[in-house]
Formats: structure tokens, sequence, C-alpha cells
């Protein structure tokens, strides 16, 4: 099992940068691809971008290609995203999230991850 805390949310102007990190718990942090997901207001929560086990393979959702990075420190059981060029359509609660298994690719449905953090709320003011 492991324990998903995030970190770095906040109050940005549209254009600007922000970085999320998770911190996991557990020893077993590279056996699980992770995920970033967002839930806005009345919508469902939605894949942003994910990473393999290894860090080898990434997924963005299209509509942050080219402006969000996703990352991860198997050393610290860290995992980061780096949103820069925010927009005020970005705005949501952001969860990290793990899913069991050692895919070269990461999955990104919903449904294949177990275990979820608490959230951190990202708003872009325009």
């Amino acid at each position: 099992q492991v324990q998903l805390v995030e970190s770095g949310g906040g109050l940005v102007q549209a254009g600007g940068s922000l970085r999320l990190s998770c911190a996991a718990s557990g020893r077993t942090f590279s056996s699980y691809a992770m995920g970033w997901f967002r839930q806005a207001p009345g919508k469902e929560r939605d894949i942003v971008a994910a990473i393999s086990w290894s860090g080898g393979n990434t997924y963005y959702a299209d509509s942050v290609k080219g402006r969000f990075t996703i990352s991860r420190d198997n050393a610290k059981n860290t995992v980061y995203l780096q949103m820069n060029s925010l927009k005020p359509e970005d705005t949501a609660v952001y969860y990290c999230a793990a899913a069991l298994g050692r895919s070269y690719y990461p999955t990104s449905l919903r449904n294949d991850y177990a275990y979820w953090g608490q959230g951190t709320q990202v708003t872009v003011s325009s």
C-alpha cells in the first residue's frame, strides 16, 4: 500500500507557472506508475499526465501537451508536475495517484489507479 500527499497548489495568474509535488510513503514506490488527475467543479476527474515506474515513458492529455511536464525521483519517492503557461481552464483540484505495475507505458485509465492523494487546489486567474 502507498500513501500520497500532494503539495504546491495555489493561485496564479494566466501565463504563470506552478510545480506540484506528490510525496509517497512506502519502500515500493518504483513499483508504481504515477499519474496526475484533475477535477473541476461539476466535471469528471480526468487524467492530466502519467509516468511509468522507471520514468522512461510518459503520457499527456492533449490539453496540456507542451505546457506540463511530469517527472519522478524514485530515490525521493516523489513525483512532480511542472505546469507552465497556465490557463484559467486549468483551474481544478489536482490529484496524485498510483497504479501498481511495471508496464513499459503508464496507464491513462482512472480505474487502474488504486491509491489517491487528498488533492491540491490550483486556481488560474485571467
